[in-house]
């Protein structure tokens, strides 16, 4: 199975998108709407109105990747559509929204930084 490493950047649009968009159509929407830059090193994820359809757009050193999950009888737990910018997830989130969880109730535990032992 192929997801997103750890690390990278996942920007998750709000708004429902025609998911007849392909690579040109959604690197403009990068570009144009979520006013970002599509070649950065970053995933970008688009649903559609249903909520059964997921496409993600990444750069990958010299062409696009588009990937594509379609679910056969349940559906997405989009985040709602507060506002225009885009939601920044970690990839980790993305994996929890990919497999159906509703990640506004998912909160790990507090990073804790300690400076010094004692």
């Amino acid at each position: 199975m192929m997801r997103p490493g750890a690390g990278l950047s996942v920007y998750l649009c709000r708004e429902p998108v025609d998911m007849r968009k392909s690579i040109d159509g959604l690197s403009v929407l990068v570009q144009e709407a979520l006013e970002l830059n599509p070649f950065e090193e970053a995933v970008f994820v688009f649903c559609n109105r249903a909520r059964d359809k997921v496409k993600i757009l990444a750069w990958e050193r010299n062409g696009f990747v588009l990937w594509y999950k379609r679910l056969e009888s349940e559906r997405f737990k989009w985040p709602e559509a507060l506002g225009e910018a885009p939601l920044r997830l970690t990839s980790e989130q993305l994996n929890w929204l990919l497999d159906g969880y509703d990640i506004a109730l998912m909160k790990p535990h507090k990073a804790l930084n300690y400076q010094s032992v004692g």
